[in-house]
């Protein structure tokens, strides 16, 4: 769930977020990440970031239960493929193309709850990503993306959106959400 170098050390319990998971992703991806990505080393999987931050934990109740179900079922499964990767200062990524579904996704729940506007309102616009490396120089994105681009393309269908809790120390599955069939 980063748009850049945040380390983990700024999430706090209750803490949640929305995310696409890309299991797909996880053979070209999980030395990498394991190594260069602190998320990773706190429980959350290959992905892409629908919202973060959500709602705290302790507003998401039944209701908030249901109207994530509602907006979300709206949506369409969709099929996501992964040709290249990107870069945001010190992050490689990889790029989901389409994106929009993923930007609509986010739009969707930013719409719902204004309250929670996508990385806390902190970047005028949503790239939608998959993020690999973070805190690292030029030199060490450039040599990982040589790695990478061997393994790509990648494709993924997308069916769902999970709903993670921070608990102090490490990220969980709270809830799956279906989209729309």
């Amino acid at each position: 769930m980063t748009h850049d170098s945040t380390s983990t050390s700024t999430f706090q319990a209750g803490q949640t977020g929305l995310i696409v998971r890309i299991p797909e992703a996880e053979p070209a991806v999980r030395a990498w990440r394991e190594r260069l990505d602190p998320s990773t080393r706190a429980g959350i999987p290959a992905h892409v970031t629908v919202l973060f931050p959500f709602l705290d934990e302790s507003r998401i109740d039944a209701l908030v239960h249901a109207a994530l179900a509602d907006v979300l079922s709206s949506h369409q499964a969709f099929d996501l493929r992964f040709e290249t990767c990107g870069r945001f200062p010190e992050v490689l990524y990889l790029a989901p193309e389409p994106d929009t579904p993923l930007r609509r996704l986010t739009e969707a729940i930013a719409a719902r709850w204004p309250e929670a506007p996508p990385y806390g309102g902190r970047f005028t616009e949503v790239v939608p990503h998959l993020t690999i490396v973070q805190g690292q120089e030029d030199a060490v994105l450039q040599d990982i993306e040589a790695d990478l681009i061997n393994q790509l393309p990648l494709t993924s269908h997308v069916a769902s959106v999970e709903l993670l809790v921070h608990d102090g120390s490490k990220w969980h599955v709270r809830a799956s959400f279906a989209l729309g069939g």
